[in-house]
């Protein structure tokens, strides 16, 4: 059974930075982040291809995080700067089976998803 297991969340004061992973139990093809937040639907963070050539964000995190893989390692990265208190959420690894579907923003687009990793920005 595929499993993705994150790891990274935590305490952070605004401004500050931590980098989720997410290692997969086998080859994915495109895989992203989501979030979501008490009272708030589950949101699209970031995606990025099979390959890692392209990525994708949402608008309220672009230019502060950054999305990469190492498919050796059928790992994704998360790098997240300039934290607010509005990223505040657990987030949630998804991956697709397969590797010719291409990131997506819609939740229901995934075949596999983490447990989710808790992030709290705040001082």
């Amino acid at each position: 059974q595929v499993q993705l297991v994150e790891s990274g969340g935590g305490l952070v004061q605004p401004g500050g930075s931590l980098r989720l992973s997410c290692a997969a139990s086998g080859r994915m093809g495109a895989m992203g982040w989501f979030r979501q937040a008490p009272g708030k639907e589950r949101s699209f963070v970031s995606g990025i291809n099979w390959i890692g050539t392209e990525t994708y964000f949402a608008d309220s995190v672009k230019g502060r995080f950054t999305a990469s893989r190492d498919n050796a390692k059928n790992t994704v990265y998360l790098q997240m700067n300039r934290l607010k208190p509005e990223d505040t959420a657990v987030y949630y690894c998804v991956s697709k089976r397969n590797i010719r579907q291409a990131v997506t923003t819609t939740p229901g687009d995934y075949d596999y998803w983490g447990q989710g990793t808790q992030v709290t920005v705040s001082s």
